[in-house]
């Protein structure tokens, strides 16, 4: 086996950013040093949020192999993998669940990389490594579990292959077939499905609202508070501040301008409404949205329609908008699964998880195909589920 040495950084600052995006960090903006920095430094992520940075960094003579992004949580906020039933569970015999250490890119319900390998080594062994370095610290330090969530394919596999239980849930993505532009798109639909775009695009060009697109660099201080005061008020309208701050999404546009994107929606030159997107190397992700007004099919022209035409026009091969949603479906989404994957270190409890996540796993698959009969396509209601 490779001679390593092992490090738990407790901030992303104990290692370059250049060292951590050349683990293959680069092509994920979720993944970025320069993410996970504006999260410690805007406060959102660190001790008193519940999310305590543990940066897992593998060394060999040549330096940083291999790393994971992890976190100590005490509660189970933020991550949109939902476990607070496994927590109560153990409450109830009066153990703890809490700490536990989380694998994430914080906040964000997107699949990515995991388990950063420099790209000179082998993948396997130090994936390997890594969740074994994982399952050590937790023992070691009391946690009752391990928990890495929206796993790119890489990491499932090595996650499976070291018996952690696989969970599989259902997120609707959006992929690019080659479209020559927003109407060759909608010429793939069916003719009830077409008109009923067509006519939600019309009923918010009819009310006289436009589109800008602007760039992290393109925010002013201004525009970008009055984005995150839209984004926040459709968090405060649910009951509950949002994860992240003004100050990081500064941050963020200051250091990752090209990741950042933001779809503003104006009435005059007022912006009504507005949706936070972040780009990747192939991939846009939709993550917030809020509106200072009610137009008829706001939203779905500014989050979804606008996001497939920028897609489009682009070249970007998919469009990740979140979670939740089968209204997404009508306007071309697609069942997609994703993965997350658990180490539990009470064999009882990890029984009994692992029970539940096989009824729940057979559930969700059936949920995804029967969901995929209503696609709005021509021809493709009985495909095979998007990757």
């Amino acid at each position: 086996m490779p001679r390593n040495t092992a490090e738990f950084l407790p901030s992303i600052t104990g290692i370059g950013a250049q060292q951590w995006n050349a683990l293959g960090a680069a092509a994920n903006p979720f993944m970025r040093h320069e993410f996970l920095l504006a999260l410690e430094h805007s406060g959102c992520t660190g001790a008193a949020a519940g999310w305590q940075p543990r940066y897992l960094v593998l060394n060999d003579a040549a330096g940083p192999a291999a790393a994971v992004a992890s976190f100590i949580k005490t509660h189970s906020y933020g991550e949109f993998v939902f476990d607070f039933a496994w927590a109560r569970a153990y409450e109830r015999i009066g153990r703890r669940y809490y700490p536990k250490l989380t694998v994430a890119a914080p906040f964000t319900p997107a699949a990515g990389p995991r388990l950063l390998v420099r790209a000179d080594l082998d993948r396997t062994v130090y994936s390997d490594l890594l969740l074994a370095e994982l399952e050590r610290r937790s023992g070691a330090t009391g946690l009752s579990s391990v928990h890495a969530l929206f796993l790119d394919e890489p990491a499932r596999a090595a996650c499976a292959a070291r018996g952690w239980l696989l969970r599989r849930d259902c997120q609707f993505h959006w992929a690019n077939r080659g479209y020559a532009d927003f109407a060759a798109y909608l010429a793939t639909f069916t003719a009830d499905k077409r008109k009923k775009v067509r006519r939600e695009r019309r009923r918010v060009a009819d009310a006289g609202v436009r589109f800008e697109t602007r760039s992290g660099r393109e925010l002013d201080e201004a525009l970008l508070e009055r984005v995150y005061a839209l984004h926040r008020d459709t968090f405060l309208r649910h009951g509950h501040e949002p994860y992240l701050t003004v100050e990081f999404f500064a941050a963020i546009a200051r250091t990752m301008p090209e990741s950042l994107m933001v779809k503003l929606a104006l009435h005059g030159r007022t912006v009504v409404a507005a949706a936070i997107f972040f780009v990747g190397t192939d991939t846009l992700y939709g993550r917030y949205w809020g509106a200072a007004a009610d137009y008829h099919s706001l939203h779905f022209e500014t989050c979804y329609h606008q996001g497939i035409e920028y897609c489009i026009e682009r070249g970007l091969a998919r469009f990740e908008p979140g979670t939740q949603g089968e209204h997404k479906v009508s306007r071309g989404f697609e069942p997609a699964f994703t993965w997350s994957a658990h180490f539990i270190a009470d064999a009882n409890f990890r029984a009994a998880i692992a029970e539940y996540l096989a009824e729940e796993g057979a559930a969700v698959a059936a949920y995804a195909h029967d969901v995929q009969a209503h696609v709005p396509y021509r021809g493709r209601r009985d495909a095979d589920l998007l990757p």
